[in-house]
């Protein structure tokens, strides 16, 4: 009998976020035709934006930092298989841990490794070279929701642990950033998104009927569907905002 999953490996989903084929195209298209020569992704889970940034930017070298390591090793093994391998380094570790500076710097969900908001945006604009670009992306709410909704989320939620997008770029104007493209998820994205995290669960379930992993996965999947179902969806919304720094 084959191993479970362990939530949240992502094992049917191209991107860790709410990102489409399209949009993951678009935004490379965009990112690569300023022709970066050094491109860090921090959080970068398996690394696919990065990837895909490098197979656009055949000059380009990049690093990834994900401390999760099951992570980093389907991150080596992806780029490994592209030939990748030898102008990119993923490395177990913190996000906040990294000192060194780039012409294309990307944060996807994951400016919680720098504490708060405000915090992660100062940090990064620190590591934007001159004339470089950040692409940045958290959650916002697109509305704000009643405390019932918020009872059906993460433990401990509260309505200040989001703000609202024209809040959200005005903290990273506040930064020292220049917004250039500001886009949201759509709801096709999160379906896609939230969909692809508990099919892995339910597809193992149901291929192993009746033993005890089968009955904890079905039980995180049914945690995780209500997460979304019943808590954020609708209210929360997801941006990526691609951001300037002057020369």
């Amino acid at each position: 009998m084959s191993s479970p999953p362990a939530p949240g490996t992502g094992s049917l989903l191209d991107f860790n976020s709410p990102l489409s084929a399209e949009r993951a195209h678009r935004l490379v298209t965009q990112m690569a035709a300023r022709e970066p020569v050094t491109v860090i992704d921090l959080g970068c889970g398996w690394g696919e934006l990065l990837l895909r940034l490098l197979v656009a930017l055949p000059g380009a070298k990049g690093v990834g930092i994900e401390q999760h390591a099951a992570d980093v090793s389907r991150a080596r093994a992806n780029a490994e298989a592209r030939g990748l391998e030898e102008r990119v380094t993923f490395v177990e570790g913190s996000a906040r841990e990294y000192a060194g500076g780039a012409d294309l710097v990307l944060n996807i969900g994951a400016y919680q490794a720098y504490g708060t908001m405000v915090e992660a945006l100062a940090a990064l604009r620190e590591l934007v070279n001159p004339g470089g670009r950040l692409l940045f992306a958290a959650e916002f709410w697109e509305e704000r929701p009643s405390q019932e909704r918020l009872a059906h989320m993460w433990p401990g939620m509260t309505v200040d642990d989001c703000v609202e997008l024209p809040e959200l770029v005005e903290l990273t104007v506040a930064a020292g950033f220049r917004p250039l493209r500001i886009e949201r998820a759509t709801r096709g994205e999160w379906e896609e998104f939230e969909s692809g995290i508990v099919a892995e669960l339910e597809e193992w379930a149901l291929a192993h009927p009746g033993t005890p992993e089968a009955d904890e996965l079905q039980a995180k999947s049914d945690e995780l569907r209500s997460l979304w179902l019943r808590g954020h969806r609708d209210l929360m919304g997801f941006a990526y905002l691609t951001l300037g720094v002057p020369v």
